[in-house]
């Protein structure tokens, strides 16, 4: 009777993705994940060193020996002072533990701290924002913000000796043009939901983000979205909205409570929801989107982050279902966003698709969607492992932006690209008895210098034409950026895109 059971099941869910129409989706990007790029003024009223976040990677350079600081071997050992321009192994990330105090990460992961002989060194990969131990007080020049002091743990400064040493020796008295003034350089920043909401503290974060969830989408968004031909949004939410209203540090809670008013808007506008896990513990790409703190790409490296993760899911799904079960709008739940190789293989992914998906059956139905690697050749690669899970979708992401190689081609050549291409690698991806195909990202957009309307109408109408074949449907990215014409909200509005 049990394999009769499972057997219907199957079935069930086979003509389930034989029947069901194609989806016309958009993201909902920077709502209840921060993403920086669409929601800059979120860090507007961050009011000390809001340009030293948690993961800005820095150059320090010694005004005296005019050397740049440097982890020997990218850490596990000394920190020194003697290399001529900055490389890898002298760029460094930031944790910040207060406004003014912060830890800094080595290329290979170490710490900085001081041996007994009072040497900076970068050995161990170990640290909590308690550990007094590898937390250092930046001190800034007010009139040149760039150039800064270090407070070491023992309370010296930090200072570049002629041997090319570095020591926390240096007392409180300063010329900010002795050895422990180095030049400070940003390189990159992040600006993700953990950069923003550690930033402001707790109760500041609460409120900052409340505003902003309260603000950014509101019902008169799934209105237009309903008016203008779509069917369904894609909401990418953070793995720490299981644990609302109380999540872990620095997450602050409300984000739950806006996904029950999504669910209610889509109800009332017949919008289908497709839950999407965006960001998971550990980070699966390293980039702000995926909730890490520092950018390191450290999900999948090992089984216990997978087993996170794995729990995390069934909590969700747990508590998508309990929620949600009588609302006919949860449509599909897609268990991570844009995992990134090689830093994430084919075989730990696997190993949590399969995982996470038997933890969604226990609850529900629904579809299940799977992200296909980033930086892969091989598109197809998940098709047959796929294939074996009744109600399973593969998401492929598609830009003609964020390569040189596009900037380089013409209006035509990039249409032809989709007609040709993508076409093709859609049609590799859809085979008899397979998953689904959905492509989860795309954007009207293709970096060519004084392309007209006429053309991003071209370019938009290939993309609808081709994506329009997958099997599960598309969806766009992303609905809203405030005065940025990559939004969908502003290609409908301005007539570069119809649906």
């Amino acid at each position: 009777m049990g394999s009769l059971s499972s057997l219907l099941i199957l079935l069930f869910l086979h003509l389930i993705q034989s029947s069901s129409s194609p989806i016309k989706a958009v993201n909902l990007g920077g709502w209840l994940v921060t993403e920086g790029w669409i929601t800059p003024d979120l860090f507007d009223q961050i009011p000390i060193n809001k340009d030293l976040l948690d993961g800005t990677q820095i150059n320090l350079k010694s005004v005296t020996q005019n050397r740049f600081l440097c982890a020997e071997n990218g850490g596990g050992s000394i920190v020194v002072a003697n290399q001529q321009s900055a490389s890898d192994w002298g760029t460094f990330k930031l944790w910040r533990i207060t406004e003014k105090t912060f830890q800094f990460r080595a290329f290979k992961w170490q710490f900085f701290e001081l041996n007994d002989h009072k040497h900076l060194i970068a050995v161990s990969t170990s640290s909590q924002n308690s550990d007094p131990s590898k937390t250092f007080e930046l001190i800034r020049k007010d009139s040149d913000p760039n150039r800064i002091r270090l407070r070491a743990p023992n309370g010296f400064f930090l200072q570049a000796n002629s041997d090319g040493s570095v020591t926390a020796d240096h007392p409180e008295n300063t010329n900010w043009d002795d050895q422990s003034t180095f030049l400070l350089t940003v390189v990159v920043q992040l600006m993700g939901e953990f950069q923003v909401t550690n930033a402001y503290g707790h109760d500041k974060a609460s409120s900052v983000m409340m505003e902003h969830w309260n603000s950014f989408i509101v019902e008169d968004d799934f209105k237009f979205m309903s008016e203008n031909g779509l069917n369904a949004v894609k909401i990418p939410v953070g793995w720490w909205i299981m644990f609302d209203p109380n999540p872990p540090n620095p997450f602050v809670g409300g984000s739950l409570q806006t996904l029950d008013k999504a669910f209610n808007w889509a109800k009332k506008y017949n919008l289908k929801v497709i839950i999407d896990l965006h960001a998971v513990p550990g980070s699966q790409n390293g980039w702000d989107h995926s909730g890490t703190r520092d950018g390191f790409q450290s999900w999948g490296q090992t089984d216990d982050t997978i087993e996170q993760t794995v729990d995390n899911h069934e909590l969700m799904c747990k508590l998508v279902f309990h929620r949600y079960a009588d609302k006919p709008e949860l449509y599909a739940i897609e268990l991570i966003n844009e995992p990134l190789a090689p830093g994430v293989t084919l075989n730990k992914l696997k190993k949590y698709y399969e995982a996470g998906y038997n933890a969604t059956r226990k609850h529900t139905d629904v579809h299940v969607i799977m992200s296909n690697r980033l930086r892969i050749k091989d598109q197809t690669e998940l098709i047959h492992f796929a294939s074996s899970f009744a109600g399973s979708v593969i998401d492929v992401h598609y830009y003609n932006v964020f390569s040189s190689m596009f900037k380089r081609m013409t209006v035509q050549q990039n249409i032809d690209y989709v007609y040709n291409n993508r076409a093709s690698v859609l049609n590799s991806l859809m085979v008899s008895n397979g998953p689904l195909v959905f492509v989860g990202e795309w954007v009207d957009e293709m970096g060519v210098t004084n392309a007209s309307k006429e053309d991003y109408q071209r370019f938009g109408e290939a993309q609808l034409d081709v994506y329009g074949r997958a099997t599960f449907g598309w969806s766009y990215w992303t609905f809203k950026i405030p005065d940025n014409h990559w939004s969908l909200e502003w290609m409908i509005k301005n007539g570069y895109i119809t649906l």
